[in-house]
């Protein structure tokens, strides 16, 4: 299935990191090559309405990306993925894939992840750190706030010690667009 068959991965690089909801034997830092964290999903229902998209985080190719990789008891491999496929693959605009990882601790495993689906129409694209930030300030949807979705992320990044100079900056142009909006 997965790199050693006796073991299975999961690489969280969003809520996954924070909040898994399924158990796990192991929690470690890791980093997946290939791709990258982006705010390059549009939000129709917890971020945003289809008037007013938001933007959630995606894994988009190129780059790497720090998160935290879950180790997975064998007994709990197929109610995980059942359970990663309910969560994540709703609107299936994500993908799941195996990727490469890097352990903290330097072994590299593969883990399974969801990445963005580019041909998928709430795909926003690359996405410059003033447009994600004009887009991310004025939506609203069923889960709250756009911009208090990307400060969260941004505190749990910060919380580990990952740093996302680019989600840093978006919330550094949010901040600006909303002392200047008043």
């Amino acid at each position: 299935m997965m790199g050693d068959m006796d073991e299975f991965w999961v690489f969280g690089y969003g809520s996954l990191m924070w909040n898994p909801g399924f158990p796990y034997e192991v929690r470690m830092q890791a980093k997946a090559f290939g791709y990258r964290r982006s705010l390059c999903v549009r939000s129709w229902v917890h971020r945003g309405t289809e008037q007013r998209p938001g933007l959630v985080l995606g894994l988009d190719r190129g780059g790497s990306c720090r998160g935290v990789a879950f180790k997975v008891a064998p007994g709990d491999w197929q109610e995980t993925v059942d359970y990663l496929r309910a969560r994540e693959l709703v609107t299936h605009v994500y993908q799941e894939r195996s990727v490469p990882v890097v352990l903290d601790d330097g072994r590299a495993v593969r883990a399974l992840t969801y990445v963005i689906d580019r041909s998928h129409r709430q795909y926003a694209g690359a996405v410059t750190v003033d447009e994600a930030a004009a887009v991310v300030s004025g939506a609203v949807g069923q889960s709250g706030a756009n911009q208090d979705y990307v400060a969260n992320t941004i505190a749990h990044l910060q919380d580990m010690g990952i740093r996302d100079h680019w989600l840093e900056q978006v919330a550094s142009e949010i901040a600006r667009l909303n002392a200047a909006g008043g």
